[in-house]
């Protein structure tokens, strides 16, 4: 237990190499001046003295030292012997460590981030922001973790995710390195609705058209989180307590429709695609123009208006709008079909 938490620890940093390297240079000046006011040596001479004696070589004294000029000596070792022994065991750490690798692929972490547009930042890696996680990288939508606890973090590291940041994500600055601006999405799923609201309202004055979707605990925080901006609000509990009930009332509806969203062998899916980026050929017309289960076999199976209005088993006759969404049901094979068909040029 122990080998697999310290194998996780984080190499030596560039503070503690910086600091030795200050505490190095604090003796040279320290010793370059002491000599020359106590020797009356050149700047050279002091230099090549405070050396020889920090790096105990053994070469001699350029000329005879006077006593106050030993005693500045026997000083100058005795200090020089714990910062040196410092400078060498941080050097040595930090290469051993790992701490060349471990600075290389920050700055690739860095580098990867903010190449990245249209991504999903997920805030919290407890169990609701690790299933996020699952459920966006088997939909190979690239995502970002913003996590501020230690141990967590470790657990993202075990779980193969390398992309994360380790901040609070109620701070401006961890969303900006996260590329909040640039983000397609946020999802937060703190325990603490209050720190959910903050995330919320900071993300949304960043990024004013982004997907907002966060977790809520008590009944009455849906209507902050609206108010701060999210654009969906999740209740696991008030969720779970449904799903309950509706196994005992309708239990093959429920691993029914389970089924279909929660699957993870790819034989149903169930798809989003916009009126926009349907050609106009199909989208001045309506739905049995589409012809949908001729080309491709899939099934529209509700609409979703730009009213906001929600329409279940669409009739062919259905007039079609480039601003509605169109829910489609069918294999993965059947969906690629579809999008050929009526995507313009997008597969």
């Amino acid at each position: 237990m122990n080998k697999k938490k310290d194998s996780n620890l984080r190499p030596i940093s560039l503070s503690t190499i910086y600091l030795a390297g200050i505490l190095l240079l604090v003796v040279v000046v320290i010793g370059v001046v002491g000599y020359r006011i106590i020797e009356g040596y050149s700047f050279v001479e002091s230099l090549f003295m405070v050396i020889i004696t920090i790096a105990t070589v053994g070469y001699g004294e350029i000329r005879p030292l006077s006593p106050p000029g030993m005693f500045f000596t026997i000083f100058l070792i005795v200090t020089s012997l714990g910062v040196f022994g410092y400078v060498i065991t941080s050097v040595s750490r930090f290469v051993i460590d790992g701490g060349f690798r471990y600075i290389f692929r920050k700055r690739k972490l860095v580098r990867r981030i903010l190449r990245m547009e249209g991504h999903v930042i997920v805030c919290g890696y407890g169990r609701n922001g690790k299933q996020s996680t699952i459920e966006l990288g088997e939909h190979h939508q690239p995502f970002i973790v913003i996590e501020q606890d230690e141990e967590v973090i470790n657990q993202i590291k075990e779980d193969g995710i390398d992309l994360f940041i380790h901040g609070n994500a109620t701070y401006d600055e961890i969303l900006e390195r996260a590329g909040v601006n640039r983000a397609k999405a946020l999802i937060t799923t703190f325990p603490n609705d209050a720190d959910n609201t903050f995330v919320v309202l900071t993300a949304r004055s960043m990024n004013p058209k982004m997907t907002i979707i966060s977790r809520a605990s008590d009944d009455h925080s849906d209507v902050k989180l609206k108010r701060a901006g999210a654009t969906n609000i999740i209740m696991p509990d008030k969720i779970g307590g449904i799903r309950m009930a509706k196994l005992v009332i309708q239990p093959d509806v429920v691993e029914f429709v389970e089924n279909i969203l929660l699957q993870t062998e790819n034989k149903v899916s169930l798809e989003e695609i916009c009126g926009k980026d349907i050609t106009s050929e199909y989208i001045k017309g309506t739905i049995r123009d589409m012809e949908v289960r001729t080309n491709s076999g899939a099934t529209i199976v509700g609409i979703k208006t730009e009213a906001g209005e929600y329409l279940f088993n669409p009739s062919p006759d259905t007039k079609l709008s480039e601003n509605d969404k169109f829910f489609v049901l069918g294999s993965p094979d059947q969906i690629i079909k579809l999008k050929k068909v009526v995507h313009k040029g997008k597969v």
